[in-house]
């Protein structure tokens, strides 16, 4: 898909694809998109740089899409390290500079878990989050 800003008389024709609540588990996954985007903090971080990634989960014939923000700071060093370590760019305990550019189409698994959420409605919602990358070869 070829991906631009709309203008305001453009046409417009996709009326998006319906969420799967997958159940939790462990499921392969593909990067899918991947935007450098900036944080905007937090009591816990500062604003900072953020790798913003278009996750595409499957497994046992099923699948859906999740946003994973990676925030480039010490403190989520840990998450960064994991999902390097997921998509083979990386091995436990090993010093490595992030290497972006290999980041679109790399595959691995994780553990995906259910968030509740309250939708702009009032009512209440579900929606999938990942909470841990697996060790490439742990699968």
């Amino acid at each position: 898909m070829d991906e631009r800003e709309l203008d305001w008389n453009d046409n417009i024709e996709n009326d998006g694809e319906e969420y799967e609540l997958l159940p939790e588990g462990d499921y392969d996954f593909e990067v899918t998109r991947f935007e450098r985007g900036r944080s905007k903090g937090s009591d816990k971080l500062p604003p900072c740089n953020m790798a913003i990634l278009t996750i595409r989960l499957s497994g046992e014939g099923k699948s859906t899409t999740v946003t994973e923000n990676l925030v480039l700071h010490t403190k989520m060093e840990w998450k960064l390290s994991q999902f390097f370590c997921a998509i083979g760019q990386k091995q436990k305990g090993e010093k490595v500079r992030m290497n972006w550019q290999a980041v679109l189409g790399a595959k691995g698994r994780c553990k995906v878990g259910i968030r509740p959420y309250k939708k702009q409605n009032g009512e209440d919602g579900q929606t999938n989050e990942i909470k841990k990358f697996y060790e490439a070869e742990t699968f």
